[in-house]
């Protein structure tokens, strides 16, 4: 959700199935005054969260963003949609900073990923 640009960026870990995943796709409008402060203080409190097991986000330069938060069960997924701050977070977000949004909540039954190595002998090793 912010923008971390000193941190590397990688997507979440694949974990073992079943999880669930919350995709949430937004289209902002022009105002956005506290968004930044609010996305962040929303970022450190789901980390809270039992269960919590990671997010991914990205924006396009048409102004499409896309967040997919993971958690290990529904139970998580409950106490984080619950959460008063994030439910105060999401009324504001109708009222101010979204021009529309959907919210999309998979259980995710298979998950793999790839890292490349390092290789020693290319040139952006080092």
């Amino acid at each position: 959700m912010s923008n971390h640009s000193e941190v590397p960026v990688v997507p979440v870990a694949d974990y073992e199935p079943p999880y669930y995943a919350a995709v949430f796709t937004t289209v902002r409008t022009q105002d956005q005054s506290d968004y930044s402060e609010t996305s962040a203080r929303l970022e450190d409190l789901v980390k809270d969260v039992p269960g919590y097991l990671g997010m991914d986000h990205a924006q396009t330069p048409g102004g499409l963003g896309i967040t997919v938060s993971y958690f290990r069960d529904a139970d998580a997924l409950t106490q984080w949609r619950t959460n008063s701050e994030h439910r105060a977070a999401r009324r504001r977000g109708r009222a101010e900073w979204y021009q529309s949004y959907t919210l999309h909540v998979a259980k995710v039954e298979r998950s793999n990923g790839f890292t490349r190595a390092e290789d020693p002998q290319s040139p952006a090793a080092g």
